[in-house]
């Protein structure tokens, strides 16, 4: 385990500014909005913003501020920051982000969670933070070989937080993140006090009972599902089936990257024309920039090639999971890519001791919504220890 700071060179940064200017633009029918993907006024306007605008070196002074480390665990260096409150008896809490997000995603909620005396809370709702890159994902780095899924991340966490000392904790994801810290509280359930968790799919079982017994805002929210499916989940495809192939245009254009990820801040949020009304450029390009600059496109899509077996995507349902042995929060915002339903979850989470639901916020919860999503974890943090 030795410190990491973030120190892009300057020449990685010139080839950005370079690749950017250089960028050759396809062609658009004439008043195209978001129906066709991201629109091509706009996506101009935000490069040239990217290139000309955009401090990244104001990023990485930002992001150093907090203490980073790079570890290597079962063959493969990861990256976290670990940030621990002023308060001694806090709260371990690991958090992992998902695609198309990044560590970065929690740098606005990291001060009142950590220290919630200096931003108005109750000194006994504090946490530690431990804040992972996914294997494969910003400097995490690539990993070294195939197999990287779910069960080995959610393995290599448990050993990152035994690494740190901490024998008990909570664990908080959001997308793919969801999926890794559930899978370690199964594994670790003596480990785990609580999960928590801002994105769940709750697919039916296909029994017609099951879906009789649902009210018709549930058969709403599954067809929510449904047509996000039909009519949004085709990069779910492509990187569940040919990262490789995704990644040689990904990791060569950099407006290329901009489009792929820009488009999910519209769509999986409440935006009405832009990502802008509910991000800022800076936050958007903070987390697209990421990926860009550690070469991670198609080493971050790796992972949906791994778990396609538990996606959407999969050829067939992937078997019942037994029943998930610790207590679980769950956090809905209503302009979500997906909707939970509390009728489908429960067979399968028979512990759900919280289930929030928001009028507001998306899937990246907390960027969006900071103080929601902060809220949140300290009520089920409390419920815990109630």
């Amino acid at each position: 385990m030795r410190p990491f700071t973030i120190a892009v060179p300057q020449a990685d940064l010139d080839d950005l500014h370079r690749r950017l200017a250089d960028t050759r633009w396809p062609s658009a029918l004439p008043g195209d909005g978001w129906e066709r993907g991201v629109p091509l006024d706009y996506l101009k306007e935000l490069a040239d913003y990217w290139r000309t605008g955009f401090d990244w070196r104001a990023v990485e002074a930002r992001i150093n501020q907090y203490p980073q480390f790079i570890t290597e665990i079962d063959g493969t260096d990861v990256h976290f920051l670990h940030v621990r409150s002023p308060e001694p008896d806090a709260t371990p809490l690991i958090m992992t982000h998902g695609w198309p997000g990044s560590f970065a995603e929690y740098l606005d909620v990291i001060g009142p969670l950590t220290d919630p005396r200096s931003h108005g809370g109750d000194p006994s709702q504090a946490f530690h933070l431990v804040i992972p890159s996914l294997p494969g994902f910003g400097f995490s780095g690539p990993v070294p070989e195939a197999g990287w899924n779910v069960g080995r991340i959610a393995a290599a966490w448990g050993e990152l937080m035994s690494s740190l000392g901490y024998e008990r904790y909570l664990v908080h994801g959001g997308d793919l993140g969801v999926w890794t810290s559930l899978t370690l509280a199964a594994m670790r359930p003596e480990q785990v006090a609580g999960a928590h968790v801002t994105f769940l799919l709750t697919p039916p079982s296909g029994d017609p009972a099951e879906l009789a017994a649902l009210d018709a805002q549930d058969l709403g929210r599954l067809q929510q599902m449904v047509d996000f499916m039909q009519t949004k989940g085709a990069y779910m495809h492509v990187q569940g089936t040919r990262p490789q192939t995704l990644a040689y245009g990904l990791t060569d254009s950099p407006v290329g990257q901009l489009a792929w990820i820009t488009e999910k801040f519209f769509e999986w949020t409440d935006a009405e024309k832009s990502p802008e009304d509910v991000v800022t450029r800076d936050q958007l390009l903070t987390n697209i920039a990421i990926y860009w600059l550690t070469g991670s496109a198609g080493t971050s899509a790796n992972l949906y090639y791994e778990m396609a077996d538990l996606l959407p995507i999969a050829p067939t349902p992937p078997p019942a999971a037994p029943p998930h042995p610790v207590p679980l929060g769950v956090a809905v915002y209503a302009h979500d890519a997906s909707l939970a339903i509390r009728k489908l979850a429960e067979p399968n989470f028979p512990n759900i001791v919280q289930w929030s639901e928001f009028d507001k916020g998306g899937h990246f919860s907390a960027l969006e919504q900071p103080e929601l999503f902060v809220g949140d974890l300290r009520s089920f943090a409390a419920k815990l220890s109630a």
